[in-house]
């Protein structure tokens, strides 16, 4: 049976673990592997993941899906705004695609958000990933513009579509 919690110390590495093995998956043939690796060990290193399991301003820390003591999925938000929020994070283990966890871990944050206010909910998503794209968009996310992709370098193009989606109803699942 799968669990969301937020993440501990021990769960560091598989944090680590599922963000970078999921992040391979859904875009290593989008981009460079030199980009893979530069912002893998800028964002997925033991010590930045440790530092940021706990929340603080602008950020809800890492909540972690547990299958047993194995960690199978990760995410990571925050508020952007008085009434806008943001998920920064979500992968899963590859192998543990489709069977719903992707879904309880967007939903236990978005009701973290939508406790502290939140009635927008945003995304980005690069260009290309046909893993991602399909899931936010029946999660209701709706396209509103491209921009540059965070982490880009001179020579780097890579562009990431932002989706929206409201998430003001209380007491539903989005």
């Amino acid at each position: 049976m799968i669990v969301v919690r937020r993440g501990l110390p021990e769960h560091v590495k598989g944090i680590a673990r599922v963000c970078i093995e999921g992040r391979q998956a859904a875009i290593g043939h989008l981009k460079s592997p030199e980009n893979l690796k530069r912002n893998n060990q800028v964002f997925y290193n033991d010590d930045r993941i440790r530092k940021e399991l706990n929340e603080t301003q602008g950020w809800d820390g890492y909540f972690v899906a547990l299958d047993g003591d194995n960690v199978v999925g990760a995410i990571g938000g925050g508020m952007t705004g008085e009434n806008t929020s943001e998920v920064y994070v979500l992968y899963l283990d590859p192998e543990r695609r489709r069977e719903g966890i992707g879904t309880k871990l967007l939903h236990h944050l978005t009701e973290i958000q939508r406790h502290k206010g939140a009635k927008e909910q945003w995304v980005s998503v690069l260009k290309g990933n046909q893993k991602g794209i399909p899931f936010y968009e029946a999660k209701g996310f709706r396209f509103v513009r491209e921009k540059e992709a965070y982490g880009n370098i001179e020579g780097e193009n890579y562009v990431s579509l932002r989706y929206r989606r409201p998430i003001e109803n209380s007491g539903t699942s989005p």
